[in-house]
């Protein structure tokens, strides 16, 4: 694998273009690590489903932030959802994972924001942690250009014609993936 740690300069670039690119990415979180297979961009308070879309708060001052910071919150009383802070600092704008290939210590699938959140153990406190320099909590350079497609967001009652939720159908139905890079045959 390789242990390269994403730069602040990859999140300081558009959302959208972040956010294809984030396909095929590795997160890493403690002991656990996987391929990302599915993301959804909010940008800006223009955005009816960003969470700055009603402005500059304490929850969402993070979004406002630097680039390459995470972004934790709770939703429905039950869930977790990790975000990733995007383009310049000041403006709002973040990427949710929704979707993870977990390789280590087993492999799985993880759909859906709170499951990988659940599944990982990414609680509130871990918002707002600079993603670009621990290899306890960061993403790493990982190769793979996966195709995708991009969708409408789900799980959201406005913005819902923006087709900015990007996914990797090929990633996400792999039965193995290898840390080098090399696919495995199912077994």
């Amino acid at each position: 694998m390789n242990n390269t740690i994403l730069p602040r300069n990859f999140y300081e670039r558009p959302t959208l273009t972040v956010a294809g690119e984030l396909l095929g990415k590795m997160l890493k979180f403690s002991n656990f690590s996987g391929i990302i297979t599915e993301v959804e961009a909010y940008i800006g308070m223009d955005d009816p489903a960003c969470h700055a879309a009603r402005g500059y708060t304490n929850r969402t001052s993070v979004m406002f932030g630097t680039p390459g910071f995470s972004y934790v919150y709770f939703i429905y009383g039950m869930y977790y959802c990790l975000n990733i802070v995007t383009e310049a600092e000041g403006f709002p704008a973040a990427v949710l994972i929704r979707g993870l290939k977990l390789t280590e210590p087993l492999e799985a699938n993880l759909g859906g924001p709170g499951i990988l959140c659940k599944k990982l153990n990414i609680t509130k406190e871990h918002n707002k942690q600079d993603l670009t320099i621990s290899h306890e909590f960061c993403l790493y350079e990982y190769h793979l250009k996966p195709d995708y497609v991009c969708t409408p967001r789900i799980g959201i009652s406005k913005g819902k014609e923006k087709f900015w939720r990007f996914k990797s159908c090929v990633l996400a139905e792999m039965p193995k993936i290898t840390l080098n890079n090399k696919y495995r045959p199912p077994a």
